[in-house]
């Protein structure tokens, strides 16, 4: 039973989240063989203020 977490930016729609659940889901059962109904995807949506890479915050603007 493979559990998938994502982290994402919050912003997306539910038809892109959809496509992208379904094609991850496929790639999964490819190549771990393993059934969808075995396949948890948790998506983690994050506002950019919760998220800092190099010591800046994403949502800073560039300097």
């Amino acid at each position: 039973m493979p559990t998938i977490n994502v982290q994402l930016f919050e912003g997306r729609s539910a038809e892109q989240k959809r496509a992208f659940v379904k094609a991850l889901t496929e790639v999964t059962c490819q190549t771990l063989d393993a059934t969808p109904e075995s396949v948890d995807i948790i998506i983690h949506e994050l506002k950019r203020e919760n998220w800092a890479t190099g010591g800046k915050l994403w949502s800073e603007p560039e300097t």
